[in-house]
């Protein structure tokens, strides 16, 4: 492992962490709906559906999986490319029906931190995240 890899600094913000991460949904049909509407201004696509003893359907590395007891009280954070992205992300998802949890903006987190909110119909938070000029996860 190169020294700087444990240092903050030295992160490679390019690197993915997770294969994959399962959501299991009560309301499968509605949990996809979210996602389809949600993360399609992210560029994030539905790139599967299938059946294989239960429903899943993949959007790249997050799986919606129909099966009870739901997944509740996560926070996913989705990358976006833009602050624009970040709008429409929020704006797709408020269109389509689902909730809010906090309008597009810039957050307290850290310089260049743009972020909106919404919730699943599990009540997972979900977020898209732009980091900008000053942030340490900016890809300028």
């Amino acid at each position: 492992m190169h020294p700087s890899a444990m240092e903050p600094a030295g992160w490679d913000w390019t690197q993915h962490v997770f294969d994959h991460v399962d959501v299991f949904a009560d309301d499968y049909a509605e949990c996809v709906r979210f996602y389809e509407a949600a993360l399609a201004p992210l560029g994030i696509p539905k790139v599967s559906e299938e059946v294989r003893g239960e429903r899943a359907a993949c959007f790249t590395r997050l799986n919606v999986v129909d099966r009870p007891p739901a997944t509740r009280d996560l926070h996913l954070c989705f990358r976006a490319r833009s602050r624009e992205d970040v709008d429409a992300f929020h704006e797709a998802g408020v269109e389509a029906g689902f909730q809010s949890n906090g309008r597009p903006g810039y957050r307290d987190y850290g310089p260049g931190y743009y972020a909106a909110y919404l919730i699943d119909p599990n009540g997972n938070n979900v977020e898209a995240l732009y980091r900008g000029v000053g942030n340490v996860g900016h890809e300028g």
